[in-house]
């Protein structure tokens, strides 16, 4: 089964592309995969606190994954899977793409701020010509009914 890769994080404009994900994947019979990356500066702490500081961030993207799973699964019949992985956001990003070969379209919101579209879409858009799956950018400002009209 073909997969939407998208990336869970802070970010405003991860909603649109969580929502792009799950209306795709439920009208091409796809899954979704959703990916967290804890960045190490994180927990440059003494081991106990960086261990608590860890488990702490883990307990915080399954809160946050269980809403979006209970969406997904509600309203577009698609049952997510999580995977958090540690270390650089890009470099970690990119690996999940290469280990999972059911992994066929990553997934990116991108910020309407006038600084640019996030450091994410920044930093991969100059690495896609290494991956061997196309990415797909979801503006963060589309609407709820844009985004339905063209999934």
């Amino acid at each position: 089964m073909r997969k939407f890769l998208v990336v869970l994080d802070d970010s405003r404009e991860c909603l649109n592309a969580m929502r792009f994900a799950a209306m795709r994947a439920a009208h091409t019979g796809g899954g979704v995969e959703i990916l967290s990356v804890i960045p190490p500066d994180e927990f440059n702490h003494w081991i106990g606190i960086g261990d608590i500081m860890r488990e702490e961030a883990r307990e915080r993207i399954h809160a946050h994954f269980e809403v979006f799973a209970k969406w997904m699964r509600d309203k577009q019949g698609v049952d997510p899977e999580l995977v958090i992985r540690e270390g650089d956001p890009v470099e970690q990003i990119l690996a999940q793409c290469r280990d999972d070969d059911e992994v066929g379209v990553l997934v990116l919101g991108a910020s309407s701020d006038k600084k640019g579209p996030g450091p994410l879409v920044t930093q991969l858009t100059k690495n896609s010509g290494t991956l061997d799956i196309p990415i797909t950018i979801v503006p963060g400002e589309l609407s709820k009914e844009r985004l339905e009209a063209i999934t």
